[in-house]
């Protein structure tokens, strides 16, 4: 072996000394003369085999030249892990999640990484009307609908094919009247895993009778890494002059206010625990943010937001085509459950949500941006994460 190899192996094993040997997985990737290794590591895949509804369930992982990966099982079409490197050319697993299907199936799961349809976030008594024709859909959130009801696409098997070392393709049949949603639906969704550490999610669906649509990813990150106590100390900027005040149920008024000298703008990178417990009555409603902010108009796939580890140096962009992005900053998370990957708990405000979207209630909004899809059209939206370190 040649000096510059052996000194390379030498660094890889005093990098996982220092480590604990506990939590480091046995990959790592070596780039020029460093060495970049996981302090995270991709859950068993033995843990997510089985059958659910018939379907076999599985572990997929992607990987980029880089050493990145994603986990994803076709349970849920949920993003299990995402390792990403960090300041310290280690990598970091920043989307929380479980070691196992059995835990994504219990009651009261938060969505976790999941994929959500037919309509993500919440619809206003579980009601619409659609051409003349009024649906009643399932009440899972109080008197509302959230994120597809019991039935939602977060709780179904989607059928997996995995195109190639970095793309998987899940798709799903989502039939007239499943949740109380009209229309055959057939739904396709790819996840890229690129080689500038982006993850890139595509959705694209058809439909047979009208119906409403509003697709999204629900991943739950921490860019500290998954298991780290807060996400009040990540810095936040969103490209938002608005957003959605809701009631005391979190449905939208029908209003669309400005961020401007509330504790809603963050048009500058800021803190997010910087003002999350101010005195505020949407704050209130909310137990912190979990609102919808009005992106400012674009076309195409355009820089959404941005959120900066200032512990790891980790940085996220959000790209989307979407009008609105939903941000959620753990407020419902209790921690009292340690069935977290490795065994953690996943305390109060210990992730955050960035849900690139239509905005909620909008079959019963007129003044908000139409989520119908009729036959013959073709619903089509890319959102991407973008991973990179912060100079």
């Amino acid at each position: 072996m040649n000096k510059k190899f052996n000194s390379i192996c030498l660094a890889s094993v005093l990098l996982w000394a220092l480590s604990g040997c506990d939590n480091v997985s046995n990959k790592s990737a070596v780039k020029g003369d460093s060495v970049v290794l996981s302090t995270s590591k991709i859950p068993d895949s033995a843990g997510f085999k089985n059958r659910v509804k018939g379907k076999e369930v599985s572990l997929f992982v992607l990987k980029n030249k880089n050493g990145a990966e994603a986990a994803i099982t076709n349970y849920g079409g949920r993003l299990v892990s995402l390792l990403v490197p960090d300041n310290k050319n280690e990598f970091k697993d920043v989307v929380l999640g479980y070691d196992s299907l059995k835990s994504y199936q219990k009651k009261g799961e938060p969505f976790f990484g999941a994929l959500i349809g037919r309509y993500g976030n919440r619809i206003a008594k579980g009601k619409f009307s659609l051409e003349g024709k009024a649906y009643q859909l399932q009440l899972n959130d109080g008197i509302n609908t959230l994120h597809g009801g019991f039935d939602g696409f977060f709780a179904q098997v989607w059928d997996a094919k995995k195109i190639n070392e970095q793309t998987l393709e899940l798709s799903y049949l989502s039939k007239d009247n499943e949740a109380g949603y009209p229309g055959n639906l057939q739904v396709k969704v790819t996840y890229n895993l690129t080689d500038d550490n982006s993850l890139k999610i595509s959705y694209e669906a058809t439909t047979d009778k009208s119906t409403v649509l509003n697709l999204t990813n629900h991943a739950y990150f921490n860019l500290n890494g998954a298991g780290d106590a807060t996400i009040t100390d990540h810095l936040l900027t969103i490209d938002a002059d608005g957003y959605t005040p809701v009631d005391s149920t979190l449905i939208p008024t029908g209003k669309i206010e400005p961020v401007a000298g509330t504790p809603f703008d963050f048009s500058k990178a800021t803190l997010i625990g910087a003002r999350i417990d101010a005195v505020n009555e949407q704050l209130k409603f909310g137990k912190g943010y979990d609102h919808n902010f009005v992106l400012r108009k674009g076309t195409g796939l355009r820089k959404a937001a941005t959120v900066v580890s200032t512990k790891t140096g980790i940085a996220m962009d959000v790209l989307t085509e979407e009008p609105g992005l939903q941000f959620y900053s753990g407020n419902f998370m209790t921690g009292q459950d340690h069935d977290g990957k490795g065994g953690v708990s996943y305390p109060h405000r210990s992730a955050f949500c960035l849900e690139t979207q239509h905005f909620p209630d909008s079959p019963n909004q007129a003044a908000f941006p139409s989520t119908v899809l009729k036959p013959g059209q073709t619903y089509k939206t890319n959102t991407v994460y973008k991973f990179y370190i912060q100079k």
